[in-house]
């Protein structure tokens, strides 16, 4: 009995989390027309670590490398972010944001946040707590 309740409670942690991600893929649509949810998130952790290669984006989020220089090559001609030749390495560039970047990353965040604030207007402040730990616990597992 005690297996089937584990097996349905993944299965029901698998749909909501599937679920979320289709949520969030649709909001950040509604946050810049022009830009996907992984755009987003390459800006993001290109401003998170001040500048990195677009391998460092690659591995954080377990993307291929053309993946990263699509989205990538589209931040880039937003203005969103540069390429600097690497100094230890004139064969590789660092990425960094640029003020614009900055400025539309920080707006969409602002309005995730706030959204989020909403959406957890009901709930109690050791529940929001509990999630916290559970979702960085999962994604911290390997």
């Amino acid at each position: 009995m005690r297996e089937v309740s584990r097996a349905a409670a993944i299965q029901t942690i698998q749909r909501e989390l599937t679920a979320f991600a289709r949520r969030a893929r649709g909001k950040a649509a509604e946050l810049h027309p022009e830009l996907s949810l992984v755009a987003f998130s390459v800006l993001d952790l290109i401003i998170e670590r001040d500048g990195c290669q677009a391998a460092d984006v690659a591995d954080h989020f377990l993307l291929d490398k053309s993946t990263v220089s699509r989205q990538v090559g589209a931040l880039e001609q937003l203005g969103y972010l540069t390429r600097e030749v690497d100094p230890g390495n004139r064969r590789k560039y660092h990425l960094r944001p640029t003020l614009e970047g900055r400025r539309i990353a920080g707006d969409a965040e602002r309005r995730r946040r706030d959204a989020f604030a909403e959406r957890f207007l009901e709930w109690g402040d050791d529940d929001l707590r509990r999630l916290a730990g559970y979702l960085a616990r999962y994604n911290a597992t390997p």
